[in-house]
Order: C-alpha cells, then structure tokens, then sequence
C-alpha cells in the first residue's frame, strides 16, 4: 500500500469510516496483504526433505490413490498412469512433470478489485471460520447454525481488514434446505462482502451455480470470468489414500475454467494416517500431489495449493487435538515440502477447545505461529473457530482477529528496521544514565504509531480493570461483535448486478437447485 492510499483509508467522515469497514467500533489496521519477512522454520534437513518426498512418490508409485470419480480416472489412464478398478499409480518423473506446470503464485480478483489476494511467495492472506454445524456466543449458548447466524458471521468477515477472504459458510445454516442453501448462502456472501468467495466442491450445480453467481456479482462476461481467478474452491481428500468423486468433480470444472482449487488432505495422525509425523506428512503430501497431478493434466498451468490439516489424535479418548506440538512441526514440514514443490501453501487456525478461553487462544496461536513458520500463504479458519471445528463463536472471532492484527505488526519492518534513526543513539546519549524517554523528542515523534495498539486486549493494571467492571476478554469480546453488527453497512455493488443475481437465485431456485436424497 503506497502512502497516498493509506491516507485515503485513514480519511475521516462517512466515506473515511466506509473505507475502514465503519472502524468506530474499534480502531484497526488498514487492508493490506501480508508479507512474511522471516526465513521459515525448517526441522527437515535437506536430506529428510528427500527422504519425505521419496516416501511420497513411493505411496503414489506402489500403492496408489483410490479415485472414486470416473472421469478423473479415465483422464490419468490416458494419461499413461497404472490404473486398477478406482486404483492409480503414478511414477515420480510424471509426477514432477504435471507439478512443474502449476504457477508457483497467482492473484485472486474479487467483484471489489481492491480486495484482490495473491497466494505465493512470501503474502498471507487469513481466511474466515468455515463449516462449523454449529455456533456459540455468550447469549444464546451452543445452538445448531442458522441462516441469521451466517449472516452475522459475514458481516464480521467483511468488517475486519485483517480477514481477507470470506471462505466456506462460517457456520451451516440448516434452516435452508440443503438444495437451495447454496444460492441463498453465496447471494448473502456476495452482497455482504465484496472479498474473493469459495464454492464448495459438492456436486456439479452447487459448483456450476456459484462460479454463475460469482461471474454475476462481477459484472463480468464469461470470457472475463474464464480469462483469471475470480473465486477458488478447497478440496478434502478422504484419508487414507481416497478421493471422492463431488470433490474431484468440481475441482475439474474449476480448473478448466482457470479457478484455483486447493488441495488439503485431513490426515489425523494415529487414526487416518501413521502416528509418526513424518509418515502423516508423506501420507498427506502423496494424498495432494495425486489430485493436483489430474489437475494439472486436464488444465496444464491451472492455479492450485496444498493444504496441510495434519495433526494428531488424543489417543485416550480418539478426539482429534489442535495447536499441539506435533501439529505445528507436521505444518513447518510441509511447508518444506510445499516449497520443494514450487506451489502455495494453505494452513489453518484451528483449537480443540469448546469456548473462547484460555486453551482456545493458546492453541489457536500456535497454530497460528506455526502457519508463520511454514511460510504459509493462505490460512484457514483463522478467526471464530472451536471445537476442532464444530463450533463457530463471534467472540471468539473477534479475539482471533486480535491476534492476526498482532502478527502484521510483527511483520511491519518498524519491528526490527536497523536505520540510525531507529538505533536512537542521540537519544540515549541525551537521556543518559539518569533520565527516562517519554518526553524526549525521539519519543514525542513516534509515540502514536511506536507500538501496536490492541482493540480487545486491556493493558490496565487490576485496581483500574477492576475499577471498570472487571470485564474478561470474552465479555469486551461480545460487545465489540455486537457494535459491529449494530453499525454494519454492506459495501457498495452495482445495481443491476445485484438485480441479475437475484433473478438467477430465485429461477434456480424455481428449477429445484442442487438435487438431494431427502
């Protein structure tokens, strides 16, 4: 962002506070698109890259992936792999080959340009909460999603500039019939918000309705649609060594279109996968390669990612754990693997525990600080997610986007920039041995922007804490959620979009949407 935009964000009146999502709530950081300046974490030497990537393609060479999708089958037997029934085998050289045509970065450009992500490199981009059945909050407790709930959730993705993309539904609204769902979810995510949307890979008119929807909202011809990545989908193998046939199906009809699909396997150590790390991770990597190989066959040089979801079970009860140890040492080395590769990363901010307390935060940071680490580029349910996933809550949301604003900061050269300026040796001199820097000059100048300023956390000491109503971080979480939502205003869309969107979610509605079995 040049200094002239950031002015512009930073204006004030109605069109300022527009610019800054309606910051009177809290004040935040301005939109940009994180870049990561740390070399990453590396357990893996040299060595045991190659020994994790070898095990990969001997997982793909000798035992093989079950592909429960026909046309995915009949393409990599064209394409010369070993095919047996649902069974593929395929060799490391045509393995190399098919992964060496996907671009090693690619921009994603929303119906609202400005918003547009890059995934690669050294950029990061955080991803809403995604899929959870159910929400919490502190007034009504754990409840099953609805339709309202979603909503909300949207107007919390929109809201906050540190959230970049609004990702599946942050909570499933199962008060609309799962046939029309789909067309009443994304016309809320596409007037709602104007950030880069996902489809859900789940059968052929859910994907074909939302890259319709997606085209609309844009204002875009087909061929504009086609010409770049407007929207992108995540796919879930079905570990162990399985990919089913609506997910294959959809990342297909979005890569032929030039759609970015991102490929992350659910490997569970000690239950879908080995109880060693490095054996998940060979499991997870060989999983992902498979799809991104067919990908890359049927649409050479489409945008794809690997996602990395391993992590390990609690071996007493079988409840999966997050933000563990082995969780943040499987992300770092597939993030050496992913870089081995030459193609974006996808991680997640995810916990186990069932409400926004001390163990959510502690285990949503270092899963966080792991997605750091591993240079990842994209990352998943980073705000609102609990329960290892069955639960989304709006406080939660708002402390997770605490912390995803602290870790910009950390990123912003102002925290380690080595100048003379910022070595301040005149200052030290004039304060010396005896004096204190408030009312220097050097401090004077920087004081309003020397530090990170947070918006939920309470830096006072316990008499004034207590003073104030000794409200918890759960508490002022709330309120904030409930003064965004209260001053909430939907981004600006074109009007006969909007029209043409709505015409086309009430005909596919008309023609029964998506089919289902009840």
């Amino acid at each position: 962002m040049t200094d002239d935009q950031g002015r512009k964000r930073r204006a004030g009146g109605r069109a300022g506070m527009k610019a800054r999502a309606g910051s009177a709530a809290i004040e935040q950081m301005p939109w940009r698109i994180p870049l990561n300046p740390d070399r990453p974490t590396e357990p893996l030497d040299a060595e045991g890259v190659q020994r994790v990537h070898k095990a990969a393609m001997r997982i793909l060479s000798e035992i093989g992936i079950e592909f429960l999708n026909p046309d995915a089958v009949a393409h990599l037997k064209k394409a010369g792999c070993i095919v047996n029934g649902t069974n593929v085998r395929m060799d490391e050289d045509f393995v190399m080959e098919m992964v060496g045509r996907a671009p090693e970065t690619f921009t994603i450009t929303p119906r609202n340009p400005d918003h547009e992500i890059i995934m690669g490199g050294k950029h990061m981009v955080f991803v809403n909460v995604s899929s959870p059945p159910n929400a919490w909050d502190m007034e009504r407790g754990k409840r099953s999603g609805d339709f309202e709930t979603f909503k909300e959730f949207m107007k919390l993705t929109q809201y906050f500039n540190c959230i970049h993309v609004a990702g599946g539904y942050p909570v499933e609204p199962v008060d609309i019939h799962a046939s029309v769902r789909h067309l009443d979810c994304l016309h809320e995510k596409l007037t709602l918000t104007d950030k880069v949307v996902h489809a859900y890979s789940l059968g052929a008119e859910r994907v074909e309705d939302v890259m319709e929807m997606v085209r609309i909202a844009g204002g875009l011809s087909h061929s504009e649609f086609d010409a770049r990545p407007r929207m992108y989908t995540n796919i879930n193998s079905v570990s162990p060594l399985k990919h089913d046939f609506p997910m294959l199906d959809g990342a297909m009809r979005l890569a032929k279109r030039g759609q970015p699909v991102v490929v992350t396997p659910f490997t569970l150590a000690g239950a879908m996968a080995p109880v060693t790390m490095a054996g998940a991770v060979a499991l997870s990597i060989a999983e992902a390669l498979a799809a991104i190989v067919l990908l890359q066959y049927i649409a050479p040089g489409c945008p794809v990612a690997i996602g990395t979801f391993t992590s390990n079970v609690d071996m007493k009860s079988g409840a999966p754990a997050f933000g563990t140890p082995e969780y943040m040492r499987a992300t770092q080395m597939t993030g050496q693997l992913v870089r081995f590769y030459g193609l974006p990363m996808r991680a997640s901010g995810v916990c186990a525990a069932n409400v926004p307390d001390g163990q959510a935060m502690w285990e949503t940071s270092n899963s966080l600080w792991s997605a750091v680490q591993s240079r990842t580029n994209m990352v998943y349910h980073a705000a609102g997610w609990l329960e290892g996933g069955l639960i989304a809550s709006p406080e939660k949301f708002i402390m997770d986007c605490e912390v995803l604003q602290m870790i910009q900061r950390y990123f912003e050269e102002a925290t380690f920039a080595s100048t003379d300026d910022d070595l301040a040796f005149d200052a030290i001199r004039d304060v010396g041995p005896n004096g204190h820097y408030f009312g220097v000059q050097h401090t004077q100048d920087r004081y309003q922007t020397a530090f990170y300023a947070p918006f939920v956390s309470d830096w006072r000491n316990y008499e004034a804490w207590q003073a104030d109503g000794s409200v918890w971080t759960v508490e002022r979480a709330h309120r904030i959620y409930k003064q965004i939502l209260a001053e909430f205003e939907a981004p600006a869309m074109d009007h006969a979009a909007r029209e043409e969107l709505t015409r086309f979610v009430a005909r596919r509605k008309q023609e029964g949407g998506a089919p289902t079995d009840f």
